[in-house]
């Protein structure tokens, strides 16, 4: 671990503390340091001035609070003879600002010192968060070999510096970002994780949401669900899928639509690049697909109404408030969003149950996620169908 580049920069620990990463030990998973030091974080997070202007920051710091932390070894407690493989080499999507913070500190549960590549984007949230870490490590400085913040460019000897040393290598990102990553070979006993290219979609209970008093509040979760990443999170939805009546259907779209414009227009600033991104995918979507643009006020709000629902129309998904929408008399009939792309399904109303015992009976490919509109983004130990304690420890057996 001698090797230095200097293409890389610190932004966590430093050269020298990266090369006492070779002799840090693995932990038990869940160990006592590294729940002092999540919950140290998670109060640091919350009391942060500058923090508290981030919900997502905001939000990583209920995630790993002692409570939270409690709740999630649960489905853990009668493995108490796990340890943390050693290094995991993380390499953070580019374009989502906190991921790379869930990734890492899912790691120190797991057992492991962490390698991370932070976003390529320049977003305010990293430089938080990196010196709330720092910040914590000063009170717990046996643990501050196992964390290295790091930014390089496009590098493959950089890569394949930092995959040759690591014992799980983690790569966040799209489908060409795993394929570079994957240059870089791996040492036999290291295993690897991937999260690609995903799509999510939501489902709505017209006659629900009609009859709902807090119709702001779902405003409110949905932005945060789709317009708080600009949907780039995988788990942003891009489908809207309403269940009920043609009748109803129609009121519930009025009155959700104006209710959303109206907290989005407060909110949200639409960039140039971004409308010309939506309006590309409107042509393209027009002439390869039976659909209908509905007109909206203004450009913050992009609406395509499908006539059937394909498997092809994942591909003409765009951000920044691009939405296909498709009227469902069955719930079944998202059958052809749900392949291997298919992530997230997000739900307003009582249909859980119908949802979950649809995907079930369907058997896709994909699906890996069922969850509340406004949860779409609430990280989990379990993600992508991974469980990422297990996969970045191992299990040492005795007979």
């Amino acid at each position: 671990m001698q090797q230095h580049f200097d293409d890389v920069a610190y932004a966590l620990g430093s050269a020298e503390s990266e090369a006492r990463m070779a002799e840090v030990h693995p932990l038990p998973i869940f160990s006592e340091e590294a729940s002092a030091f999540l919950a140290d974080l998670s109060a640091r997070i919350l009391t942060d001035a500058e923090a508290k202007a981030y919900p997502d920051v905001v939000t990583l710091g209920f995630w790993c609070r002692p409570a939270a932390l409690r709740q999630m070894q649960q489905p853990y407690h009668t493995e108490g003879n796990r340890l943390g493989r050693g290094i995991v080499f993380h390499i953070a999507p580019s374009n989502v600002a906190v991921n790379f913070a869930y990734s890492c500190l899912a790691a120190l549960l797991a057992g492991n010192a962490s390698i991370v590549r932070l976003p390529s984007k320049d977003f305010p949230q990293v430089d938080v968060l990196c010196r709330i870490f720092a910040e914590t490590l000063a009170e717990f400085p046996a643990l501050f070999p196992y964390f290295l913040f790091i930014r390089y460019g496009h590098s493959q000897e950089i890569n394949e510096h930092y995959s040759r040393i690591c014992q799980t290598r983690v790569v966040w990102g799209g489908d060409a970002a795993i394929e570079a990553i994957r240059r870089a070979p791996l040492p036999p006993r290291t295993n690897e994780i991937t999260f690609a290219d995903r799509h999510s979609l939501a489902v709505i209970d017209a006659p629900a949401y009609l009859a709902a008093e807090d119709k702001e509040r779902i405003a409110r979760d949905f932005y945060n669900d789709t317009y708080l990443s600009d949907q780039n999170a995988c788990t942003a939805p891009h489908f809207i899928i309403w269940f009920g009546t043609a009748e109803k259907v129609k009121a519930a779209q009025e009155v959700f639509w104006r209710t959303l414009h109206a907290f989005v227009k407060e909110r949200y600033t639409l960039q140039g690049v971004q409308a010309v991104d939506k309006l590309t995918q409107l042509y393209r979507i027009g002439v390869h697909a039976a659909v209908q643009q509905i007109p909206m006020e203004d450009n913050l709000i992009t609406r395509v109404r499908a006539a059937m629902l394909t498997e092809e129309l994942a591909s003409y998904r765009a951000g920044s408030g691009f939405f296909i929408e498709y009227r469902a008399q069955d719930i079944a009939e998202i059958r052809p969003l749900c392949g291997i792309s298919c992530q997230t399904i997000s739900y307003y109303g009582a249909v859980r149950e119908t949802l979950l015992q649809t995907v079930l009976a369907m058997r896709p490919a994909g699906v890996d996620r069922i969850v509340p509109m406004g949860r779409t983004m609430d990280f989990a130990l379990v993600w992508d169908g991974v469980d990422l304690i297990r996969s970045m420890s191992r299990l040492i057996s005795a007979v």
